[in-house]
């Protein structure tokens, strides 16, 4: 961790209201922190992580992130200064210490399916304060959302419960909101190659080292920057024994175990409604897209798809990352610690809401369901064989 950023570790309980605590991690720089608690231009970044994750794997990037703003800054380089109060990094309930604080009441009706809404909603009662153990009103803070896969779905469902809970900015990195697509692709999804990689992906290992050695030279993890490697066994790995495995004394499992990764693929409704939603959050406030430049998970029709008719074009802008495909802070932290940067640097003032309609048509453009498939197929394929 960068040598000036100071990080601490929370535990948030809604109960009785709600029955799964939350676990979060604030990052700042003291000297700026100081400085900017009673500006209103200040920034407060709040981070959510995809399916699978926890809230450790965005460390590498905001670690870039404040080291690229302060090198930016003290430069005196053109454009807004940006200025960051701290940054948020949250746990979805299922996932990461959160996880392990749950286990038990997870147990109860969760196993089959986990509603990214319940993600949502988690959320939401973090940010309004429906709980005890993070004294903070995040209602006088600037908040801005950064949200990767799942946790982009969080974000943009987390704003339509109550209280009101206002973001004055999103920034959703390869969002994993959803269409209505060909019939046949829709059903391969459901039940086909996330749940069958979640399935034969390795989650016991003797030893953290023997563990470190599987990330480094297996699948998916192989491609990741050596930090998030270091990272994700660090903080994505718990003792044994566990709930799922009460009979194994010795080693190390996943946070997120597989029941729990397999549930949250099973659930389509958060990510329909957020693709619903979509263009209504972008007509209130200024909404930016990251995406890999490498179309590996969601085939770059459904990308395009998502900003001509889930935003309707109202999108404030897009950025692409050279060497990263659907893992983004895995892949390329460091780029994606300056696409930041460089989006909060030119971030317009939010737009007053216009629109109040559902999207007229969520499907896809009609000629494009072949090409839909085409480039599904291709990326399931290259995709399956990167997890096994």
């Amino acid at each position: 961790m960068a040598s000036s950023m100071h990080c601490q570790s929370y535990v948030f309980d809604p109960r009785p209201r709600y029955p799964l605590q939350l676990t979060a991690k604030r990052y700042w720089i003291p000297s700026e922190n100081a400085l900017l608690s009673n500006d209103s231009d200040a920034l407060t970044l709040i981070f959510t992580h995809g399916t699978g994750f926890h809230k450790e794997i965005w460390e590498p990037t905001i670690e870039h992130l404040f080291d690229v703003i302060a090198n930016e800054n003290n430069n005196g380089r053109s454009g807004q200064r940006v200025k960051i109060r701290e940054v948020w990094s949250v746990d979805a309930p299922d996932h990461g210490d959160a996880a392990i604080l749950n286990e038990k009441v997870l147990q109860w009706g969760y196993s089959e399916v986990v509603s990214w809404e319940e993600h949502a909603r988690s959320l939401h009662a973090f940010l309004t304060g429906l709980g005890t153990g993070v004294d903070v009103d995040f209602s006088t803070h600037n908040l801005v959302g950064v949200g990767h896969s799942m946790g982009a779905v969080s974000l943009i469902l987390s704003e339509t419960y109550m209280p009101e809970l206002r973001f004055s900015s999103m920034i959703l990195v390869e969002p994993m909101i959803v269409p209505e697509p060909p019939k046949a692709f829709k059903e391969r999804l459901s039940a086909g190659f996330l749940i069958s990689a979640a399935q034969r992906r390795r989650d016991v290992f003797p030893s953290r080292e023997e563990a470190t050695k599987y990330v480094q030279n297996s699948g998916v993890s192989k491609h990741w920057d050596p930090r998030v490697q270091k990272v994700f066994v660090k903080h994505g790995l718990r003792q044994l024994p566990t709930a799922e495995y009460p009979k194994l004394t010795e080693g190390v499992t996943l946070k997120c175990s597989k029941v729990m990764e397999i549930a949250c693929y099973k659930d389509a409704l958060g990510r329909t409604r957020a693709f619903q939603r979509l263009h209504l959050l972008c007509s209130q406030i200024p909404v930016h897209f990251v995406y890999g430049v490498i179309n590996d998970q969601v085939p770059g029709v459904v990308k395009e798809n998502f900003l001509t008719v889930g935003a309707k074009g109202r999108h404030a802008s897009v950025t692409r990352i050279d060497g990263a495909g659907h893992l983004v802070p895995h892949m390329q932290p460091q780029r994606l610690g300056r696409a930041l940067m460089e989006i909060l640097q030119c971030r317009p003032a939010s737009k007053v809401a216009e629109a109040t309609e559902a999207p007229e048509n969520t499907k896809l453009p009609h000629g494009h369901e072949k090409q839909f498939e085409a480039q599904a197929q291709a990326s399931l394929r290259g995709h399956l064989r990167s997890f096994l």
